[in-house]
């Protein structure tokens, strides 16, 4: 037989053998994926951008916010969702007719893999600051939740964010005409920021609130009642209820839309009710709902005493 025939059935012989190998080993990241964050995929369906109001778009995904406030001058932009989020977060700003490269500033509400996992590749796509409370700044810095964070043996890493700049509580940020508030509102993890701020649809503005999620989720070892590692974490969370309690709060957002039933309030707006979004009570109603779950948490504690 000639060799250069055998050498192309020998070719052939070797590409039959690395296409499954290929496939083991791409099904094999997907399967580890899957065991580390069975939630991840059905937070990543894609969803379509909208506008909240005003200036003020989501352009997240199904299962996790990601809100674009918008201005001539630049956009700011608050959490990056996931690591694999980005690009769908990207795609979703041009659909809504914004460009990545125009976002001025990226902020978060708590450093977790889902919420900030995706902040360093929007950083290099945009090249815009990033900013955090000292707690989460630390963690963007490096994608590894410290000992501190009450899921921290649960917490999955991802890719670091550079220059990550730090904020202080009650801090004002702005782009252009656009300014938004930070308030530290920690407990579910140290760092955990809400935001405030305010959007206009001609004559009416609105005061909107992107609100930190407030749920006492924890590694086995971590306890609320009494914790050396994060000893304030319930001072953290009275702290964060009290503020959603007199916070000027129009419109609530949150980090996971399920958490603020979003989804359904926006159903019916773009069923005819306009003003589905925007209700008084709102935040206050979330804060009610976190307390409940922090006193069930300690009662469990307790031994359910």
């Amino acid at each position: 037989m000639p060799i250069r025939i055998l050498r192309a059935r020998l070719l052939a012989a070797c590409l039959l053998l690395a296409a499954p190998l290929h496939a083991q080993s791409a099904d094999s990241a997907a399967a580890r994926r899957a065991r580390e964050c069975p939630s991840c995929a059905e937070w990543n369906a894609p969803h379509a951008p909208f506008r909240v109001f005003g200036n003020t778009y989501d352009v997240g995904t199904a299962g996790l916010s990601a809100i674009l406030v918008t201005s001539p001058q630049g956009h700011v932009l608050i959490d990056g969702g996931l690591p694999e989020s980005a690009p769908l977060i990207a795609a979703n700003m041009r659909a809504a007719g914004f460009r990545v490269e125009d976002v001025r500033l990226i902020l978060n509400s708590h450093a977790h893999h889902d919420h900030a996992g995706g902040i360093a590749e929007l950083q290099r796509m945009s090249k815009a600051r990033v900013a955090a409370s000292p707690a989460s700044a630390r963690v963007i810095s490096t994608g590894v939740a410290g000992p501190d964070d009450p899921q921290h043996k649960l917490a999955l890493p991802y890719p670091a964010a550079a220059n990550v700049e730090t904020l202080h509580d009650g801090d004002t940020v702005r782009v252009g005409p656009v300014a938004l508030v930070a308030h530290f509102t920690g407990g579910h993890t140290p760092g955990g920021t809400t935001w405030s701020w305010r959007s206009c649809e001609g004559a009416r503005c609105a005061d909107l609130v992107y609100a930190d999620s407030f749920t006492p989720v924890s590694d086995d070892d971590f306890r609320f009642t009494s914790n050396a590692g994060y000893p304030r974490v319930l001072d953290d969370f009275a702290h964060g209820f009290a503020l959603l309690e007199a916070l000027p709060c129009d419109l609530l957002l949150t980090p996971h839309p399920g958490a603020s039933q979003l989804w359904e309030r926006l159903a019916r707006r773009d069923s005819g009710d306009a003003g589905a979004l925007l209700a008084p009570g709102q935040c206050a109603a979330y804060a009610a709902v976190g307390r409940g779950m922090v006193a069930a948490r300690l009662k469990n504690e307790q031994g359910g005493r």
